[in-house]
């Protein structure tokens, strides 16, 4: 899966399952931290008025028209090459489906350049910038 499909498909989860009276706590705040995390990329990247189509997207997220511009923002502002928006989204959906998760249904794959933290848990992390090829990899 692309880092961008995973990150709309954690998008719009969290969108429905914060919409029902059963969801968790623990799903509605991951939820909710993505949706600022993705915001406050944005206005790191001086998109401050891109940032208006997560709420968009939460009110619609079955739109197509809303998918499609939600998709093209976060493909522009390189959103989808972050790290830490990755790691949130497969958190989320994690949580939200399990079963799906462990079958390797959100496996990454990646090509071009990425930049960010990179690290497995047993690891700080490293910094710095991933170039050329095209990696696949599992994040757990």
């Amino acid at each position: 899966m692309e880092p961008i499909s995973l990150i709309l498909a954690a998008l719009a989860a969290g969108a429905v399952a914060a919409a029902k009276d059963t969801a968790g706590t623990a799903v509605k705040d991951a939820y909710e931290g993505l949706k600022a995390l993705i915001k406050k990329k944005f206005a790191e990247k001086g998109k401050t008025d891109d940032s208006d189509i997560v709420d968009k997207h939460e009110k619609k997220p079955d739109s197509e028209g809303v998918k499609t511009l939600l998709k093209e923002e976060l493909l522009e502002a390189k959103i989808d090459r972050d790290a830490e928006v990755i790691k949130t989204a497969e958190e989320l959906l994690k949580q939200l489906k399990p079963e799906e998760f462990a079958a390797g249904k959100y496996n990454i794959n990646v090509g071009g350049d990425i930049k960010g933290m990179v690290g497995d848990g047993t690891l700080k992390g490293i910094a710095g910038d991933i170039s050329g090829g095209n990696i696949s990899q599992k994040i757990n």
